[in-house]
């Protein structure tokens, strides 16, 4: 049995560290709100995140950060992107070295185009970083539907040890060495799956999802190769896989957004009508800056952000991408 410490009260967190809890482990949870906590404590669900997912009686909840860090075998960051660089210098004071500390969020800081285990190693150098992702909506994961991902880590054993520690017979975990691939596909499909979402919106059919979803995954995979990340990580549950769910399932809060912007809402409508944070948005002026920066065409990503921050109509985005310049679809094979 591991003590564990969710630093997150989340959708996502809530999902594993209920997960945690029913594998064997003292799981402890953190919120910021003293509010959450109560209800957490008293109602034993997170009625605002997870609605109608019961919390085991045995799990921990606390708004101080020293009780949810100090002690801990390993701590779960489970706060939304935006929010990890400012969460991790207030853990700081309390990790002692070689702590592990995974992260679940998704995203890239738009003012460093660093990803989240970066920013995490910055401000915490003592720790061990780790991260997990896949396709892995917390609506399946609370209910403990069968789910896949990978974990990422620098060593094989830390690796390996989070793979035990969160495995379970719905639960199977992956390992790689790949860092970087894993958070490229983890935050960059959220701008694709606004695309897909917008598509849907405007009342789009299967044969434009199917289109953005490959020609998503060959524009992520294009940029995350470039900056160093492995093509088998792009293609498989990290990368496509990931994708896939995001730009598919009704549980997708950026699909949600893009639908709700195809509609005719502006992007801040969307995002308040959603309820929760929607990582695309703030992942998708990184996406331009990295395609900018390593001279990478990502023609999807480009019209999004015309859109999310330019005004400009979806209807048009679609048929500036539609009348683009014809070109082969790959350069693998000769003509013979």
């Amino acid at each position: 049995m591991a003590k564990i410490g969710v630093v997150g009260a989340g959708s996502w967190g809530t999902a594993l560290a209920i997960l945690l809890q029913n594998n064997g482990h003292d799981v402890t949870m953190w919120s910021y709100k003293e509010s959450q906590v109560q209800e957490l404590r008293e109602c034993l669900e997170n009625k605002s995140k997870l609605p109608g997912v019961k919390l085991p009686a045995e799990m921990k909840f606390t708004a101080d950060m020293e009780e949810a860090v100090v002690n801990m075998d390993t701590i779960v960051l489970a706060v939304p992107s935006k929010a990890t660089r400012k969460t991790a210098e207030k853990m700081r004071p309390y990790v002692q070295e070689g702590l592990v500390i995974v992260d679940v969020a998704k995203g890239i800081e738009e003012s460093t185009l660093m990803t989240q285990t970066q920013q995490i190693e910055e401000e915490i150098p003592q720790a061990d970083v780790a991260v997990l992702s896949g396709p892995s909506h917390a609506e399946e994961v609370g209910r403990g539907l069968p789910t896949t991902v990978v974990v990422g880590a620098k060593s094989r054993k830390t690796a390996e040890y989070l793979q035990e520690l969160f495995a379970s017979e719905v639960f199977r975990v992956y390992t790689s060495p790949d860092m970087l691939g894993i958070e490229l596909g983890g935050a960059l499909k959220n701008v694709i799956a606004l695309a897909a979402g917008i598509a849907d919106g405007l009342g789009y059919g299967d044969n434009a999802k199917a289109a953005l979803i490959t020609r998503g995954i060959h524009e992520i995979s294009s940029l995350g190769v470039k900056m160093g990340g492995a093509a088998e990580s792009f293609a498989g549950l990290t990368g496509v896989g990931d994708l896939i769910v995001t730009c598919a399932s009704v549980h997708s809060r950026n699909r949600k957004a893009g639908y709700l912007i195809g509609q005719g809402m502006t992007m801040q409508e969307a995002m308040d009508e959603v309820k929760m944070v929607v990582e695309g948005v703030y992942s998708a002026k990184a996406a331009m800056k990295l395609s900018e920066k390593y001279e990478v065409d990502m023609p999807i990503v480009e019209q999004v952000n015309a859109v999310l921050f330019d005004g400009k109509d979806a209807r048009e985005a679609v048929y500036d991408l539609m009348l683009r310049q014809g070109k082969p679809e790959h350069t693998a094979k000769p003509w013979s």
